[in-house]
């Protein structure tokens, strides 16, 4: 198998190897508490000490405080109690403080999520003003000048670089703004990701607050900071012991502290971490990786004014999905936004503010490194970039030159919980596609171009979509014959001759543009109907095990059947539905008959190394999730043998276990966690 190659720095980073020997010294033999009196606390004691002051050269923070902190949420939490408690009472006071709390649109969600909590907490009643940005991700500097200039700001929430496109801001240019307006609010700068990455002289600029995290730079979870500019109002979050000169209660970090001293050290040292111009030089290398590869690539930032270790990019006609799963097959860790978001399918935000066209904001991949890269790891990820790409070609995802192996059975395709289906045989390479939708059709033509499939029918089960299959009909060009006798929903009067499949029509005797159903069979009774979801075929008439396929798939549901109709709901925490990787081991050789189903799409394959290890050693059968519905119609014929689904993560694989124990197919079983967590081995 592949190794690992990291490339999700700005989520987190791996640990200093210094950071942890410091970490693992302190909780062994130097586990002093820093407030005890003793010598083993005094030694803690001057170890944290130590720290402080080293950080506070590094960010040059003067006379203003530097307090420990759990991390960059605690320190944004901490400086925006601290500043509206300050409005509070300066408003209880009687003077004018503003009615805004204004925040970048790019912000990370923990600004605007604290600002409304102690906003509605603190009763101020004041407004969350989002400030726009422009197209390269900076704040605008107009609308801040705007809402300054009016008094109306109270406090004031940027960033120093974003994490999602590593953006730099004009720091510069806005508190030239807060001095020319003599603006009085109050002004916190959310640097978590500047740290060890922009030259910093905090006690140089007007900044009040500004918070820090210990693992995006090569310590670990659970250790951050935060700067106060001296005369800035400060209210502790956490009270107690009076630790952190009664500014922030609670035992310290000590292990957090002393690996956080090891980073700091290796900055002010020098010598360990690249300079700027490697690291621009290896974004280069990606970049270009990337272009040669990805047809019609898009960065979505400017790399002059982004920080040297963040790619953020997006490829017509491929979803960030896509994008995710094939570099995760090839072992290359990337995400699509930032990590607090990454499982939720919804565009960037980041990118939306940036007016950003949809297709660039939902289909966005960000692929950061840290600064202790090497050139070995910059090379293989180019290796694997190639991979990948090769990977989406041959799997028709990307234009190729070289003919496909061609597909066979039934493929199912959706968008926002609509379908399109198509049915191809690959003996005769012909292929009828039901129901294309608009945003599918460079997709589908792309996929027939690429098997090199005529297409003998273009069919719709209702009156809608009629412009999508006229608009498919003329973009497939010699792949598709217009034949005589067509109806208004495309069925021809002589009927389709798909090789070894049969299509027919129901009702038969109905309008011509009237909604009506498609039976697939094999020769046999009907294996699937493709219907609309208003108009569907009488199960009873049917069987039990007839699959109605729809054009909309809100539930993820695939289809169902008259069987399944009758069946329960199985949910995740089904447990008679979930294997975990400890259980499958004792499953295999209690049910030697077993098979192992990986759901994960063709691509996924080809990007992933020759000799694939699979969970319990054993040989795995392809059934790509897209694929699923007409598999599961040949299995509910078939012998009920267990089947154990799986893949990347044990999301997708839960959709077919539960599809099928829908169906009635009980011996049915998804591995909980997927490849992530199971140990793999070859199989025999």
């Amino acid at each position: 198998m592949d190794q690992e190659i990291y490339l999700d720095s700005n989520a987190t980073t791996t640990v200093l190897p210094a950071a942890i020997t410091a970490a693992a010294e302190v909780m062994g033999t130097r586990f002093g508490n820093p407030s005890s009196s003793h010598a083993t606390g005094l030694q803690a004691k001057a170890l944290l000490d130590q720290t402080r002051q080293r950080a506070r050269r590094l960010l040059g923070v003067g006379p203003g405080r530097l307090i420990f902190t759990s991390g960059a949420t605690e320190g944004i939490q901490t400086a925006v109690l601290s500043a509206l408690c300050a409005l509070r009472e300066r408003r209880e006071q009687g003077q004018a403080i503003g009615s805004l709390l204004v925040y970048g649109a790019t912000e990370h969600k923990a600004v605007p999520e604290s600002l409304a909590h102690w906003n509605r907490l603190l009763g101020l009643n004041l407004t969350l003003h989002k400030l726009p940005v422009g197209e390269d991700g900076r704040h605008d500097l107009a609308a801040l000048r705007a809402v300054c200039a009016s008094g109306a700001a109270a406090l004031v929430c940027t960033m120093a670089a974003n994490n999602e496109t590593g953006t730099i801001s004009d720091l510069a240019g806005i508190e030239a703004v807060l001095a020319e307006t003599s603006s009085q609010a109050y002004w916190m700068v959310d640097c978590v990701q500047a740290l060890g990455k922009l030259e910093l002289d905090l006690a140089a600029t007007r900044i009040d607050y500004a918070p820090f995290s210990g693992h995006k730079l090569y310590a670990p979870k659970g250790i951050g900071m935060l700067y106060v500019r001296p005369g800035a109002p400060f209210t502790p979050l956490i009270v107690g012991g009076g630790q952190e000169g009664a500014q922030r209660s609670g035992t310290e970090n000590m292990a957090g502290v002393a690996a956080l001293n090891a980073v700091l050290t290796a900055l002010e040292q020098g010598g360990t971490f690249r300079t700027h111009a490697e690291l621009v030089g290896f974004r280069a290398r990606l970049a270009d990786s990337l272009r040669a590869v990805l047809p019609g690539v898009v960065f979505n930032h400017d790399f002059a004014k982004s920080l040297p270790t963040t790619l953020n990019f997006s490829v017509p006609g491929l979803s960030s999905k896509e994008l995710m799963d094939v570099f995760d097959a090839a072992q290359v860790r990337v995400s699509s936004g930032s990590a607090c978001s990454a499982a939720k399918a919804a565009p960037s935000y980041v990118l939306d503010a940036m007016h950003l066209p949809l297709w660039r904001s939902a289909g966005a991949i960000r692929m950061s490194f840290g600064a202790l890269v090497d050139e070995a790891t910059i090379a293989a990820a180019c290796e694997r970039i190639e991979r990948c790409g090769a990977a989406l070609r041959a799997s028709c995802l990307l234009p190729s030159d070289q003919a496909s192996v061609p597909q066979d059975g039934v493929v199912q395709l959706g968008v926002d919980g609509a379908c399109s289906w198509m049915v191809m045989d690959a003996g005769s390479r012909s292929c009828v596609v039901i129901d294309p939708l608009a945003e599918l059709l460079p997709r589908i033509e792309a996929y027939v171009r690429c098997q090199n499939y005529q297409v003998r029918a273009i069919l719709g089960t209702g009156v809608d979509g009629g412009a999508a299959r006229d608009e498919l009909a003329g973009a497939l060009g010699r792949h598709f014959h217009a034949r005589a006798g067509v109806d208004a929903l495309g069925w021809p009067s002589a009927g389709v001759d798909l090789g070894r499949w049969q299509l027919s029509r129901l009702p038969q005797d109905a309008a011509a543009d009237a909604p009506r159903s498609y039976l697939l069979s094999d020769g046999g009774a009907p294996r699937m109907a493709f219907c609309s979801s208003a108009q569907q075929p009488d199960l009873a008439t049917l069987g039990d095990d007839t699959l109605l396929c729809p054009t909309h798939d809100a539930d993820n549901h695939f289809c169902t059947s008259a069987h399944a109709k009758a069946q329960a709901e199985f949910t995740a925490a089904d447990a008679s539905l979930q294997l975990n990787a400890d259980e499958l081991d004792n499953f295999l050789r209690a049910y030697p008959d077993a098979r192992l189903i990986d759901v994960r799409e063709p691509y996924e394959f080809a990007a992933t190394q020759t000799g694939i290890a699979t969970p319990g050693g054993r040989a795995a059968h392809s059934v790509p999730l897209s694929q699923l519905s007409g598999r599961a119609s040949e299995w509910l014929r078939g012998e009920r043998v267990p089947l154990v689904f799986f893949c990347r993560s044990g999301n997708r694989s839960l959709k077919a276990a539960q599809l099928l124990r829908r169906l009635g197919y009980h011996q049915s079983y998804n591995l909980s966690g997927g490849l992530a967590l199971a140990p793999l081995a070859m199989a025999a």
